[in-house]
């Protein structure tokens, strides 16, 4: 397994580190503690401006325990996107961690000001929106990166890289599936985190495939580099009552013809983040597992398996070794796989605020014509599920 010069491994160093405000966050909000300790943990970010809620008071509470300065606390999004723009100390980017169907309004308004955009996915809650904005990124030139954060694993990096080397021969088949057990309790009883993504006034027409199935979608395409074509999906809902399905089973085709499955559901008791990829080919298998994200296994057909471990050399491509943080045998999990995008994002927006050149293939964080893709996958999976079983095209 060939890797690249090892002395090329490092990114670019930081001129600064740039600002980060927060959309979103607050009191009972998981997802945007998240992105902030994602950001800080890449050592390129100070989070420094937040509208963490749209209640003043939660907002305002939030955003001290949060160590912002009083002035830069805010419970408008527009206010925040106009004052930010202002100063000379404002913002860089803005990270959207709000229930789905603000983040198109939210994006708009920063994008409007100048201000590059990181976005929670699902993108949007409708195509329409997501090729606006996905317009509007193009129009703007502005840097707009959507959290798809598993694919920021060195691991997952590994798997892409050895399948652009053609370890696995030609592409046969992609099986992806995740499966956790929270929703298994009532809405109504699993917190103000969890209770808006059943709702679709607020998140769509889907919760589980867009929840958790746009991971799916976006891990199979990312690994193998193979675009989705079609969908066949059917939706159920196996726990307790809700308007949305939390349980998909999916048959997928790739480009080329080429199968695969994505299994899904947010009520399979005794699991927890059960997130797995498997690609075979001709010549090989891969298989990953966030669960234990420091491993991938290599399965060469008619010879010994091999499973490479987490870390630099021995066979570890530049891709995968530039996000390598500790030597092996010391774990390395989720939090480090935020670091790692938004390191990304921040060479990123560094670099077309100051207009640098960078190398090409140097950065492949996800962007918003990705999570357009996922929202039409979304979209797609949806017909089918409601037309009883009929492929669908994901292809916009």
């Amino acid at each position: 397994m060939g890797s690249e010069n090892q002395g090329s491994l490092g990114f670019p160093p930081a001129k600064r580190r740039l600002r980060l405000g927060v959309v979103g966050g607050g009191q009972g909000s998981f997802i945007g503690r998240v992105h902030a300790r994602g950001a800080r943990v890449s050592n390129r970010w100070d989070v420094v401006a937040g509208a963490l809620s749209s209640r003043p008071d939660v907002a305002l509470q939030s955003g001290r325990e949060w160590l912002l300065n009083q002035d830069r606390i805010y419970s408008d999004y527009r206010e925040m996107a106009a004052k930010e723009a202002e100063r000379d100390d404002g913002i860089d980017a803005v990270a959207i961690t709000t229930p789905n169907n603000t983040h198109y309004d939210i994006a708009c308004a920063f994008m409007a000001k100048g201000i590059d955009v990181i976005s929670d996915k699902p993108l949007t809650t409708n195509l329409e929106d997501a090729l606006d904005l996905v317009r509007r990124q193009k129009d703007t030139g502005l840097i707009f990166g959507v959290t798809y954060a598993y694919a920021a694993h060195s691991m997952v990096r590994q798997a892409r890289a050895m399948i652009r080397q053609g370890l696995l021969g030609r592409i046969r088949q992609v099986h992806v599936e995740y499966f956790q057990e929270w929703a298994m309790v009532p809405p109504d009883q699993a917190g103000a985190g969890a209770a808006w993504r059943v709702k679709p006034e607020l998140v769509g027409r889907a919760f589980t495939t867009g929840d958790i199935g746009t991971h799916c979608h976006h891990m199979g395409t990312f690994v193998t580099g193979l675009e989705m074509e079609t969908v066949r999906a059917e939706f159920h809902t196996l726990g307790p009552d809700k308007p949305l399905e939390d349980t998909a089973f999916m048959h997928v085709r790739y480009v080329g013809g080429v199968p695969g499955t994505i299994m899904i559901s947010q009520v399979a008791a005794g699991t927890h983040c059960g997130f797995q990829i498997r690609v075979f080919g001709d010549k090989a298998s891969l298989e990953w597992n966030q669960e234990n994200p420091e491993y991938l296994h290599y399965k060469p057909f008619n010879a010994p398996a091999q499973m490479l471990s987490r870390g630099e050399g021995a066979g570890i491509d530049v891709s995968a070794a530039r996000f390598v943080h500790m030597p092996r045998g010391h774990p390395e999990a989720l939090s480090d796989a935020w670091g790692n995008l938004y390191e990304e994002f921040a060479i990123a927006i560094e670099a077309r605020r100051t207009g640098s050149e960078l190398p090409e293939g140097m950065l492949e964080y996800p962007d918003v014509w990705d999570g357009a893709l996922g929202v039409k996958f979304i979209e797609a999976a949806s017909d089918s599920a409601q037309s009883g079983g009929e492929w669908k095209s994901c292809v916009i």
